[in-house]
């Protein structure tokens, strides 16, 4: 099913989900095992936040496949180059070959995925900051407008959060951190 075109106010949530839903579709049999985290997780356990990323972890050898980014690059989405002071994207690699060997060569903790025409981006941490096997077997198995998401299980995203507001120091993991300690 494919996503409808953007209002003039962008996409509409449900058009985000689709094309991530869509996604993980493709990405399921590649044993990258992306379990959802970050803003959009806890959004799913009833947060107020408001974001429009997706974040997942995944185990570090999904770097290494050459699948895998053929999958986001047949979804619309580029490979980040490059961002801003803020960790706006402002520059994509439009060639799925070059950014599968980037991945590969560079070997980043994460990379970023953005897909211009819905303004969607999706960070793939890469067993990182903790590992992604241990948290897909200890996440919940969601259905999302008949999609199906893994959810990280609520001490993980509070471990995880507790890494980025010591790291970050932003209020946006200390107010994340607020809303799951009284989950």
């Amino acid at each position: 099913m494919a996503a409808r075109p953007a209002t003039k106010s962008g996409p509409r949530q449900a058009d985000l989900l689709v094309a991530v839903g869509e996604l993980l579709k493709d990405l399921a049999p590649l044993a990258c095992e992306p379990t959802l985290v970050g803003g959009m997780a806890l959004v799913t356990l009833g947060s107020p936040r408001v974001t429009k990323d997706f974040d997942f972890l995944v185990v570090e050898e999904a770097r290494e496949q050459k699948a895998m980014v053929q999958a986001f690059y047949k979804h619309g989405f580029q490979l980040a180059s490059s961002t801003d002071g803020q960790g706006a994207i402002i520059r994509t690699i439009d060639n799925q070959q070059v950014a599968s060997a980037r991945l590969r060569i560079d070997r980043p903790k994460s990379a970023y995925f953005y897909n211009g025409r819905l303004g969607l981006r999706v960070d793939l941490l890469f067993d990182f900051p903790i590992d992604a096997r241990g948290v897909r077997r200890r996440s919940t198995r969601k259905t999302i407008q008949s999609y199906s998401f893994h959810i990280a299980s609520t001490p993980d995203l509070i471990r995880m959060k507790e890494i980025a507001a010591s790291d970050r120091k932003a209020s946006t993991d200390l107010q994340d951190l607020e809303f799951l300690m009284r989950l």
